[in-house]
């Protein structure tokens, strides 16, 4: 390669067998001195341009295409690398996690009808089966003496145990439902915002449909996943039993606890993999692998960032609610201060209802948001993807625009 000055490679090496005295594509090919070959007054460096001579060849202009510097992009000069394009939420170029979370927010802004379209239906709908199951199907919980004697208070404990598992159960069974329709709803809304192109509620619906009972089936797996790894590890020491039963379970325990968060970081992106390529459940699990590999305290980072930001968004949310709640439904409050076991009323219920209503409104497109741009993320640093998002955004400089979809399994 030639260093000299005002000369640079666009991109592509000498041919096979290219001597050094040969000329370079920008180069006059004068027999004289380097001085003879260029001109004196030259323009600035970032303003430079091949000089053609007169009834000569033109030389083409050296300006960067695709795959041009780090923005990938067409545009910018010499003085620096372009400026990545942006058709939508994103700019098409690895991101960071300030990136990440305003894609994320700028999505509930552009598409905001059908965004909060999904996430209200969604909302409502769990939250009046959470509201009629709590009222009418859950057992009460069990009164506790407290004057019971050690045997006694422990078997107390044991029924309030199972009473609370219980009376969750159903709670989470009907957040994972709606979880599910929003995850794959939202999917497909966040992955055409990127391109910049609009979606409808009937639209991300038809495109997700087919892929729902392997979503659900993903959603599943993972969580007893999680829940067998915990039991292998905390197992042992229950059936040892005595002190060291005790000791070899939380250890167990915490071995079994840091094994489970490292698969579950592993697998994060296995839900948009599963909707956005269109694999099969152990598939999208491999390629969540792949893509998470070697930036796995990353990915972790930005999760747990985001966790702690919908937990704030909700925890804003949640507690002004309950406590009109509590102020609105008598019983309860009266229960609260007494000490007693309250029972809430129909008013507490409908309260803290809208208020959950409200707070997942806004934290499920953000968490969708994350994750799924964390996904294209990885595969932009990995496969190049931004070039493919840019053709078929149909952005000037990429090739013409692709009518398949942006995101194709590799």
């Amino acid at each position: 390669m030639n260093d000299s000055p005002g000369w640079a490679s666009p991109g592509s090496a000498p041919s096979d067998g290219q001597e050094p005295g040969d000329p370079r594509p920008a180069e006059p090919a004068d027999q004289g001195d380097a001085s003879s070959k260029w001109s004196k007054a030259q323009p600035p460096a970032a303003q430079w341009s091949p000089p053609s001579a007169p009834g000569g060849p033109t030389v083409p202009s050296q300006q960067p295409g695709p795959g041009w510097g780090a923005g990938r992009g067409p545009g910018g000069g010499w003085g620096g690398p372009p400026a990545a394009a942006k058709p939508g939420v994103i700019p098409l170029r690895p991101l960071g996690i300030g990136e990440i979370l305003d894609g994320a927010v700028s999505t509930m802004r552009a598409h905001w009808r059908t965004v909060l379209g999904i996430t209200i239906t969604v909302s409502v709908i769990t939250q009046i089966c959470d509201v009629l199951i709590q009222r009418h199907l859950l057992p009460a919980p069990p009164e506790v003496d407290p004057n019971a004697s050690p045997s006694e208070a422990l078997n107390q404990a044991l029924d309030s145990t199972v009473t609370s598992l219980v009376n969750t159960t159903p709670a989470l069974a009907i957040t994972l439902i709606g979880t599910l329709f929003t995850t794959a709803l939202l999917t497909m809304v966040i992955s055409r915002s990127v391109i910049g192109r609009e979606v409808t509620l009937s639209d991300a619906w038809r495109e997700s449909r087919s892929q729902l009972p392997k979503l659900l089936a993903l959603t599943l797996l993972l969580p007893l996943m999680a829940v067998a790894i915990m039991a292998v590890g905390i197992l042992p020491g229950i059936l040892l039993g005595a002190t060291a039963g005790l000791g070899l379970s939380l250890l167990g325990g915490l071995a079994a606890f840091v094994v489970t968060v490292w698969l579950m970081i592993r697998f994060s992106l296995a839900s948009p993999a599963l909707m956005l390529e269109k694999q099969s459940i152990l598939k999208s699990l491999s390629r969540s692998a792949k893509l998470v590999r070697g930036t796995w305290w990353r990915i972790f980072g930005i999760l747990v960032l985001t966790g702690l930001l919908t937990l704030i968004v909700s925890m804003i949310i949640a507690v002004p609610f309950g406590a009109i709640a509590y102020a609105v439904d008598g019983d309860g409050l009266g229960g609260l201060f007494t000490g007693a076991a309250p029972e809430f009323g129909w008013p507490f219920l409908i309260i803290t209802g809208i208020g959950a209503v409200i707070a997942s409104s806004i934290t499920y497109p953000i968490s969708a948001g994350v994750t799924v741009l964390l996904y294209i993320d990885q595969r932009i640093r990995r496969e190049a993807l931004d070039l493919d998002l840019a053709r078929a955004a149909g952005v000037p400089g990429y090739g013409p625009e692709q009518p398949t979809d942006p995101t194709p399994g590799s």
